[in-house]
């Protein structure tokens, strides 16, 4: 299993990503696996808070896994993945549940686009965060762009994604991306007791509250789809494959 669940309480399920030999990177396998977990999550009318992290102190998720993807070879394969991708993540923002994403270690590339998704993000002092996609001629294919505007406003997402640099937890803190660093030393503890006063209320009123707070970007639902196309054509962009090849071929050696 590459998601393993845990029902902590019978309002709380935390979810974890254990592919600790790829960085909990994203594959074809997780995709699946997500996409099973949400079907739990939309039909269990108990469930008001998911939490999901990354196995292990050293990732959270790296990205999408470049080995597995790697076979992706067309604009018109890369546009399928990356549809599943934003249904995935369209989802995860839909549901009638508080989602917390839990950031563990490093989060890079899909794995920041993963955790715009979510409601809220907590990270440990140490994690590392960076829209790395830039170094391998990519732009955000997830969705990631426009979730990043929203969070840190367009200067600065442009900036962190121009430079595809990687930045600390309390730097991106300090610009609004995640929404508080816990201690680290207990984690599942500390990520509970930050979110059990969200428990209090069922979904009903979670949902309201969610849908109510949506209003607001009226061309939000085609901001995020006009990522796709451009993705693509830069994914079959033969600097892309060779910037991947680079990288597949140092680690290697």
């Amino acid at each position: 299993m590459s998601i393993t669940r845990k029902r902590i309480s019978p309002h709380i399920l935390w979810a974890t990503i254990n592919r600790p030999e790829a960085r909990n990177a994203i594959d074809f396998d997780v995709m699946d696996e997500l996409e099973q977990l949400l079907n739990t999550l939309e039909n269990d009318d108990e469930i008001r808070v998911f939490i999901l992290s990354g196995t292990g102190e050293q990732s959270f998720v790296a990205g999408g896994d470049l080995k597995k993807f790697h076979t992706i070879q067309s604009k018109e394969k890369a546009m399928e993945m990356s549809r599943r991708m934003h249904d995935i993540f369209n989802r995860i923002e839909r549901l009638s549940c508080w989602t917390i994403a839990c950031i563990n270690g490093a989060a890079y590339g899909g794995g920041i686009e993963l955790m715009l998704a979510f409601d809220f993000r907590l990270s440990v002092p140490d994690a590392k965060f960076g829209f790395t996609q830039g170094r391998f001629y990519l732009v955000p294919g997830w969705g990631g762009l426009t979730r990043l505007v929203e969070k840190v406003g367009r200067a600065k997402a442009l900036e962190w994604c121009g430079k595809a640099e990687v930045h600390s937890a309390n730097s991106v803190l300090a610009h609004g991306l995640i929404e508080d660093i816990v201690m680290g030393k207990d984690l599942e503890s500390e990520a509970l007791e930050w979110a059990e006063k969200l428990t209090k209320n069922d979904r009903k009123f979670i949902q309201t509250l969610k849908q109510g707070a949506s209003r607001l970007s009226s061309h939000r639902k085609e901001s995020l789809e006009a990522e796709i196309e451009p993705f693509a054509e830069l994914w079959e962009d033969a600097e892309h494959m060779q910037r991947v090849e680079t990288f597949m071929s140092r680690k290697k050696s």
